[in-house]
């Protein structure tokens, strides 16, 4: 990105909802993200997945600074907060402000990794989310099949735990897994017999084989690859939660903790492009006037403004309801996930357009200039489509409107 424009969050946003300690976790994340995460925010985006990889200097600085600690306990070694994942929410908005990808790899390594090893027994919590809160070792979740994304049902998945005498044998594909290169570990969800399970694997153990990482049009700083798991062999200390069959259960849990995650991405991601266009607007002349005295743009940037506002209000709402004890708190969750992440298409479709041809830029020849908005604008788009489609997110809202009996 170009130099950090004026943070218009501190001139038109009022904090009312989020608690004192929120309120600060956001402070300080957003002093981290400034020195760990901006001066490499240009070549994380416009990196190769392939030759470039993981921003692993970027990954072990949140580590150093303690940001993978905000939404744990202090039983894990966790900074023990009392709304953590309000804390969290704010910590992935700041972080998304500079770098969709390392937002992501956040949201996958705590939320989603993190967050199932919370579900899971006291012995499994010791031994691997203690090394996720202290950033020893990347997390990784999987779900996601060639044939089975937002069809998490037992037909639909087909990869399969069968029991054995010394505990299970695990096969199947798994796609789109986010931080499996480099994971240490990975949260699986499969069959087992008629039910679904979940079983935490060694990605060192034979038979885990991780393919190359997948090229994608943004968030290449976040990689993603095939998982193929032949003939593993693990055993019932690697059952997730020690019990059988539990598995879509901490699936559908995590994953609606993770749209919350994805919300706050998609209003760092907004509020970075808003911020760059009002700065853009207010400095550059056209005809013998700056190009915000048109009233186009002032009325567009009001109604971006409101937005920002609305949908950083929704995920703090529900993050607030999952602090209380609601494990899938909805229809927030799914309403800030999939206003959010159009927002942010939206308002980087809108700094693209300021902008004119810089917009459109990844480089200036003249000088190498990075483009200021490019990157947000090709990041932004895979949240309208990852952990639940927007599609499926107006699904989940239509549920709470008319039921189950007429939605499904």
């Amino acid at each position: 990105m170009t130099s950090t424009p004026t943070r218009q969050i501190d001139r038109l946003y009022h904090e009312l909802l989020a608690p004192k300690e929120t309120q600060s976790v956001r402070a300080a994340v957003r002093r981290i993200a400034e020195h760990e995460v901006a001066p490499h925010a240009v070549a994380i985006a416009g990196g190769d997945e392939r030759t470039d990889g993981f921003p692993r200097h970027v990954f072990e600085g949140l580590a150093s600074a303690g940001v993978f600690r905000i939404p744990f306990p202090s039983e894990v070694g966790g900074d023990g907060l009392t709304h953590p994942a309000t804390a969290t929410a704010a910590a992935i908005e700041e972080l998304a402000y500079y770098s969709s990808s390392v937002a992501a790899v956040f949201d996958v390594h705590c939320i989603l990794a993190g967050n199932a090893l919370r579900q899971g027994t006291e012995e499994q919590q010791q031994r691997w989310l203690r090394k996720v809160a202290e950033g020893s070792v990347v997390g990784a979740f999987a779900t996601t099949e060639p044939n089975a994304s937002s069809d998490l049902s037992p037909q639909a998945v087909q990869t399969e735990a069968i029991r054995t005498e010394a505990g299970w044998v695990l096969n199947g594909h798994k796609r789109w897994i986010s931080n499996s290169p480099v994971a240490g570990f990975v949260v699986v969800l499969a069959r087992t017999g008629t039910r679904l399970s979940m079983f935490i694997v060694d990605t060192a153990l034979p038979g885990v084989e991780v393919g190359l990482p997948d090229r994608k049009m943004g968030n290449r700083g976040q990689l993603t690859a095939d998982i193929r798991f032949t003939d593993v062999h693990l055993t019932d200390d690697d059952l997730l939660g020690g019990a059988e069959g539990h598995g879509l259960r901490h699936a559908l849990s995590t994953l609606a903790y993770g749209r919350i995650g994805i919300a706050a991405a998609g209003v760092g991601m907004a509020q970075a492009a808003f911020d760059h266009t009002v700065a853009h607007l207010s400095t550059r002349h056209a005809f013998g006037k700056p190009v915000a005295a048109n009233q186009h743009w002032q009325f567009l940037l009001a109604e971006r403004a409101t937005e920002i506002e609305n949908a950083r209000t929704l995920y703090t709402k529900a993050a607030l309801r999952l602090d209380t004890g609601n494990p899938s708190p909805e229809p927030e969750a799914a309403m800030a996930k999939h206003y959010a992440t159009k927002l942010s298409v939206d308002m980087a479709r809108d700094a693209v357009q300021a902008f004119g041809g810089l917009g459109f830029a990844r480089e200036l020849g003249a000088d190498g200039t990075p483009g200021p908005v490019e990157a947000i604008y090709r990041d932004s788009k895979i949240g309208e489509i990852y952990e639940g489609t927007n599609e499926i997110q107006k699904w989940v809202i239509a549920r709470q409107i008319f039921g189950r009996t007429i939605v499904g």
